[in-house]
């Protein structure tokens, strides 16, 4: 297992943190190959569904034999069942919607990056006092960038990743980047239904390739 350190540098490097569920394994299979060919090179499996802990293994075994620089997190934990679970099932990164402190111990004893969601100045204060400074903000499209940059001088060690109602286009990503955001997480506006229904993931390798290429030429 990477170190907190390197797994953080990886996620704030890459911007974009495409997130997604399915109840099919060979969707995900599928989903995660094209996001991985068009650049990606961590993603966040949400824990939204009954399948997610099995589909998550899967999705594992595939990692490491076709994919293996491709950092697995798991997103929506928000019990202590559910983190040890997924600890075991080889997650690299755990991700919240929320803080809870039994979560935050779980990840400290194993060692394990913990991205908790928080929404307040108050929870922003709670999850840095207790050791974690790349938090996610959630949801995205009820704070709006105008909060990051209100907040960003009162956390200057703070790194803040936002998720929810983010669109999938440079300018809106452009943005939260100017606001002090470090990264984005991307759902149903870059997994679109239709290119899983349509089984075209073509399409969505080559809209996350030019995304890819745009935030490292101004990264």
């Amino acid at each position: 297992m990477l170190s907190q350190e390197n797994t953080t540098h990886i996620i704030k490097n890459a911007i974009i943190l495409p997130l997604f569920y399915h109840h099919d394994a060979i969707t995900c299979i599928a989903i995660s190959k094209a996001l991985y060919a068009g650049g990606i090179r961590a993603i966040e499996f949400t824990n939204r569904g009954e399948k997610a802990l099995a589909n998550f293994k899967i999705l594992v075994e595939e990692r490491n034999k076709t994919m293996p620089d491709l950092l697995l997190c798991v997103g929506t934990i928000t019990n202590t069942t559910d983190a040890q679970l997924f600890i075991e099932a080889s997650a690299d990164v755990l991700i919240s919607p929320v803080f809870d402190a039994d979560i935050s111990d779980i990840a400290y004893m194993h060692k394990i990056l913990w991205i908790p969601g928080c929404m307040t100045p108050t929870e922003i204060h709670t999850a840095y006092s207790a050791g974690w400074s790349l938090l996610k903000l959630f949801p995205g499209n009820v704070l709006q960038p105008h909060y990051v940059q209100a907040i960003k001088p009162l956390f200057p060690k703070i790194d803040f990743l936002i998720t929810g109602g983010v669109e999938a286009n440079t300018e809106n990503i452009m943005e939260w980047r100017k606001s002090g955001a470090v990264g984005v997480g991307l759902g149903s506006k870059l997994i679109t239904s239709s290119v899983i229904n349509n089984g075209n993931m073509h399409e969505l390798t080559e809209k996350v390739a030019r995304l890819v290429q745009f935030f490292s030429n101004h990264n």
